[in-house]
């Protein structure tokens, strides 16, 4: 591993997958759950080029190299502290040839990066409409959890115009706005292909939604069997622990 410097507040940790290591802060948005779940969800195949549109600090890209050696990533950021935290740890893993990290406007991808010519396109975009909750006063923070920089709409859009013909969209959001996910990604020509709903206890209502979709595929969607996070408080059920040990 190369040497990283790390900035006030700052802290490197291990994300339990080749070594790799990231940097976060608890100052920004700290990734979570649904960032690891959408890595193993949308995986990757040796020789497959991937963009990650609001990559945060870069974790998906990680975590899907650490899975599947042979693949390249673009990570886009517009946040330039997060996008800042994302380039070192690229460089702390010696990843440099592999990933690159992107500074930049999510809408303005196609202007940015060639379009057409990705496989895959990954997003863990913000979840909450405009003003919708607490806002809060960080930028950053609100910008990784409320559409202010983007809304879903331009994610949907930019991929489907970033993807080569039968590449595939990979997203996680709530269920609460699945409705709208639908007919977003079938208005940009990304036709729905495969469905798995989170759930955080076997007896709760789902949390998240992780949905792959494909440009100019045929109508035809399978529903995967629902993943449940925890069996009891506090302890994962064997399925997490399985995917956290692949």
């Amino acid at each position: 591993m190369n040497k990283v410097e790390l900035k006030p507040g700052e802290r490197l940790d291990d994300l339990q997958r080749c070594g790799f290591q990231i940097i976060q802060s608890d100052a920004s948005f700290c990734f979570g759950m649904d960032a690891v779940l959408l890595a193993a969800f949308a995986g990757a195949k040796e020789g497959d080029h991937v963009l990650d549109l609001g990559t945060g600090t870069g974790v998906i890209p990680l975590l899907m190299r650490a899975r599947t050696p042979g693949t390249t990533y673009e990570a886009l950021e517009i946040n330039p502290v997060s996008a800042d935290m994302a380039e070192r740890s690229v460089r702390y893993n010696q990843m440099e040839e592999d990933i690159h990290v992107i500074r930049g406007d999510l809408k303005e991808v196609h202007t940015l990066l060639k379009a057409g010519s990705y496989d895959v396109v990954t997003s863990n975009p913000p979840y909450m409409i405009g003003g919708h909750g607490l806002v809060g006063a960080d930028e950053g923070k609100a910008g990784a959890r409320h559409e202010i920089w983007c809304t879903l709409d331009d994610v949907t859009r930019q991929a489907a115009k970033m993807l080569k013909p039968g590449g595939r969209f990979c997203m996680v959001h709530r269920p609460f706005r699945l409705a709208e996910i639908i007919r977003s990604l079938s208005a940009h020509g990304l036709e729905p292909k495969r469905m798995r709903l989170v759930y955080p206890f076997a007896d709760r209502e789902p949390n998240m939604v992780l949905i792959e979709s494909v440009r100019g595929g045929r109508p035809r969607m399978t529903v995967e069997k629902p993943l449940i996070v925890y069996e009891a408080q506090g302890v994962y059920t064997q399925e997490i622990l399985d995917l956290y040990r692949e």
